[in-house]
């Protein structure tokens, strides 16, 4: 047997085999390995970016959140503020229009008191007139009476 090449051949196959094979196995596995790293690297990276990305739409919605609370709070403030402005623009209003009222009144109460006062006038200028002729009528007839004079004089001074 140790004579016979088909042996040693064979043997020498195995040894080859054996020897290619630990050189693949060991060249196959590092490649492996390396390519299994390389994937472990990516899940890693693509884990972080998820959690990065996660991280910031978590802060996007806390943003819109504010966001819209502050929007209402600027529209509430708004609200508040126009209904200030037309409460102080009726209360100007209602003033304005008392004051007016007033101004109407009092010109009414200035016309009333000097018509009454043309109407007063005219009627002791009629009655002055009136009794002027009326004593005249009397006292051409006869004598002159002083006392009737003074009277006629101090009429004015009576009626006013």
């Amino acid at each position: 047997m140790l004579q016979d090449a088909t042996f040693w051949v064979a043997i020498s196959f195995f040894v080859f085999v054996g020897l290619a094979y630990k050189k693949v196995s060991t060249l196959l596995l590092g490649l492996l390995d390396k390519r299994a790293q390389n994937i472990r690297d990516d899940l890693s990276n693509a884990q972080r970016l998820r959690e990065d990305a996660q991280a910031l739409l978590s802060d996007c919605q806390r943003r819109q959140i504010e966001s819209v609370a502050e929007a209402e709070n600027v529209i509430a403030h708004a609200k508040e503020y126009a209904e200030r402005i037309r409460e102080k623009a009726a209360a100007d209003l209602h003033a304005t229009i008392k004051r007016r009222e007033a101004q109407a009144v009092e010109r009414i109460s200035q016309a009333e008191s000097a018509a009454l006062a043309d109407i007063r006038n005219n009627a002791v200028d009629i009655a002055i007139t009136a009794t002027q002729r009326l004593l005249g009528a009397r006292v051409s007839g006869g004598a002159e009476d002083p006392l009737v004079d003074r009277a006629i004089a101090d009429l004015p001074k009576h009626l006013n």
